[in-house]
């Protein structure tokens, strides 16, 4: 009840004797609570000032420190229908097992002989080949002959030029004789004409001089005739040696025409025998993708095309395989306000899922069931979560870590400075990051500086 009246029971009536009221109406327990209170308050100021690791804690799973150690899947590089499996899930493939074999669904390709007839259409274009190889060099050899042939020609008719030459001089010494030979038979005939007005000679003198003058004349101009003739005939043999020169010119052009025509066709040929060949590698090639092999040792673990004559496309995903030898790391996420504070090779302690562990993030020496770990990569751009991505790998100076499977989740703790716990609760109170972090290397060097 309240006490709101004036008349005062308790001075009244005598609560004392009830049990109740004994039990509770003593006055000692507010001495145990207030001691209790007073030890309390002391611990707590005590312990403000114990240190406290100030720490950075992300989320991740456990995965290989190599790429090619990680669960991967295995495509076909062509379209193809699965015809029979080799291998089922669960089992061990060495590097190159076959896993499954698949068929060819482009008609293109349908041919069982295409490899080899292929083979055959290289042999017969290489037959081509060596058939217009043959064509120039008869070309070569044709073209050869016939400068050959115009060699002799030619100085055929410059010999004849020559000899044309000589006769001209030869009826140009001829006529210029016959020209002595009228002037003195002109001169004999006056004089025996002079001599026969006067009476000394005969008139038979008279008439044999007019005879062998007229010969002479006759000699005259059969000498000139013949020198005229030696003159054409230079001018003939200059003609026949342009005509020689340009018929063989015309000639040798030809064949090395047909040369060029042939060596033409010859690289065709050749061009086409290399495309051949190069489409009959593909088809070899193709022909060894038809069996699907492990790129290395693993576990199949899933396949993601099943049955048979199941058809699919280039690059479709077939089966995964996980490697049997592999590297564990953890890979954890931390918030980029953390990030300054991680560095490479920077101490990390790892509590991994399904493993008992006691955990006191503020006193890493007093945790049970957590490994060390280092970190090896640090991711430079931010992931999709909108956190950096970290790469940690056993510490090599600490326990090894359990054997766990690949993907399981993962805690992890990057440990930094000591500091009182008042600070650490004023920092969390406030907001304010943990201090910033350097390892002890760096901050060697940064004092060197």
């Amino acid at each position: 009840m309240l006490n709101i009246t004036h008349n005062t029971l308790n001075k009244k009536v005598d609560l004392s004797q009830y049990n109740a009221v004994q039990k509770v109406s003593h006055k000692k327990h507010y001495k145990y609570f207030n001691r209790f209170l007073k030890v309390f308050a002391i611990s707590a100021v005590i312990a403000l000032f114990l240190p406290w690791t100030q720490n950075i804690s992300g989320n991740g799973y456990l995965t290989t420190l190599k790429p090619d150690q990680r669960p991967q899947t295995i495509q076909s590089p062509i379209p193809g229908k699965i015809e029979k499996w080799y291998v089922k899930e669960g089992d061990f493939v060495s590097k190159g097992d076959t896993i499954l074999f698949v068929s060819e669904i482009k008609n293109e390709y349908f041919d069982p002989n295409l490899v080899a007839r292929t083979g055959q259409q290289i042999k017969a274009k290489s037959m081509s080949v060596t058939s217009y190889e043959g064509k120039v060099k008869a070309l070569e050899n044709q073209a050869a002959a016939l400068v050959n042939e115009r060699s002799l020609k030619l100085q055929q008719a410059k010999n004849k030029l020559l000899q044309s030459k000589l006769k001209v001089q030869s009826d140009s010494i001829n006529f210029e004789a016959a020209k002595t030979n009228i002037t003195i038979a002109e001169r004999q005939y006056n004089r025996v004409v002079q001599l026969e007005k006067e009476g000394l000679k005969a008139l038979t003198d008279v008439e044999e001089k007019r005879l062998k003058l007229q010969e002479t004349q006759a000699k005259l101009i059969s000498q000139e005739n013949k020198l005229l003739a030696s003159k054409n005939e230079i001018i003939n043999a200059q003609v026949e040696i342009n005509r020689i020169r340009a018929e063989y010119t015309d000639k040798i052009s030809k064949s090395q025409s047909d040369r060029f025509t042939a060596q033409s066709n010859q690289f065709d040929a050749e061009a086409q025998v290399t495309k051949l060949e190069n489409q009959y590698t593909n088809y070899e090639m193709r022909n060894d993708l038809y069996y699907i092999k492990a790129p290395q040792s693993g576990y199949i673990n899933k396949a993601l095309r099943s049955g048979v004559g199941e058809t699919f496309k280039e690059g479709d995903k077939l089966v995964s395989i996980m490697p049997s030898v592999y590297d564990l790391a953890v890979e954890t996420y931390v918030k980029p306000l953390d990030l300054p504070l991680v560095h490479i090779g920077e101490k990390i302690r790892i509590q991994f899922d399904g493993w008992p562990a006691i955990i006191f993030s503020g006193w890493p020496n007093v945790s049970y069931g957590t490994y060390g770990g280092k970190v090896v990569a640090i991711e430079t751009f931010i992931s999709d979560n909108g956190k950096y991505r970290i790469l940690i790998a056993p510490d090599p100076d600490d326990h090894e870590w359990p054997k766990i499977q690949i993907g399981s989740g993962a805690n992890t703790m990057a440990l930094l400075e000591d500091v009182p716990i008042w600070f650490e609760l004023w920092r969390k109170l406030n907001g304010f990051p943990p201090n910033y972090y350097q390892p002890n290397g760096k901050k060697e060097k940064s004092e060197k500086k």
